[in-house]
């Protein structure tokens, strides 16, 4: 899938912000339609199938966050959560449940391009086969990083990641034992600039140490560097 000619769903319940979106992101080559609701939402995708969501989470009826985690249960349709600035807890909540990105309000139409290409670009890697894929993987304890299936297995069973939680792992593994700054980690997974104050790399590999560490609360794989960032132990030392 060429993702500029992929299909994309706004759901927003504010006229201009629709309007905007759709007219900027069309003349990328998307295929862009728009609803104001959940309800809405979900009568459009009992219909037609989409290859990203970007869901703003203050609708009316259920909120945004209930229905991000609804589409992650049930689809796991890539989503990019739009939220006003400042709500940084329902931001780190909505990456908590599964989003695979976020961008605050008001945003600029360029930034969000990026962001649009970047979980397509994930989302491409996870579910073509054809796609090229770097050959061989790593093996870290019972684990098993398959880049060509693009799968973790765990004693030969496949453990379920998002695909941005396999490409953080995926960027991990990729840099045993060096320390790599989380701006560099947010860089190497959206291609997008963020604030030197962005801590949502910290929920992902949170979400990650959950699904692969022994005891999460004292990792041997993701280790924390502080004050600097992250590094990935494969034997489980330092």
């Amino acid at each position: 899938m060429d993702s500029d000619s992929a299909k994309l769903l706004v759901v927003d319940d504010d006229p201009e912000i629709q309007e905007l979106t759709q007219a900027y992101l069309s003349q990328q080559g998307f295929t862009v339609d728009c609803v104001g609701s959940g309800e809405e939402m979900s009568a459009y995708l009992a219909e037609h199938a989409v290859d990203l969501i970007i869901l703003d989470l203050m609708l009316p009826g259920e909120h945004g966050l209930n229905l991000a985690r609804r589409l992650k249960r049930d689809d796991d349709v890539p989503i990019i959560i739009v939220s006003a600035q400042g709500d940084d807890v329902d931001r780190i909540v909505g990456l908590e449940v599964g989003a695979d990105d976020y961008i605050g309000k008001p945003f600029n139409p360029r930034e969000l391009l990026a962001r649009v290409r970047a979980v397509l670009r994930r989302a491409r890697r996870s579910g073509a086969a054809e796609e090229p894929e770097e050959p061989g993987g790593t093996r870290f304890g019972p684990f098993s990083l398959d880049l060509a299936s693009h799968q973790l297995l765990k004693d030969g069973a496949p453990v379920a990641l998002t695909s941005g939680e396999f490409d953080l792992l995926a960027i991990l593994a990729e840099h045993p034992h060096k320390v790599l700054h989380r701006d560099r980690i947010l860089d190497l997974l959206t291609g997008a600039e963020r604030s030197p104050f962005d801590r949502s790399i910290d929920v992902r590999v949170t979400r990650l140490r959950s699904k692969i560490e022994p005891d999460p609360s004292n990792p041997i794989y993701i280790k924390t560097i502080w004050g600097k960032g992250y590094m990935f132990c494969p034997d489980g030392n330092g």
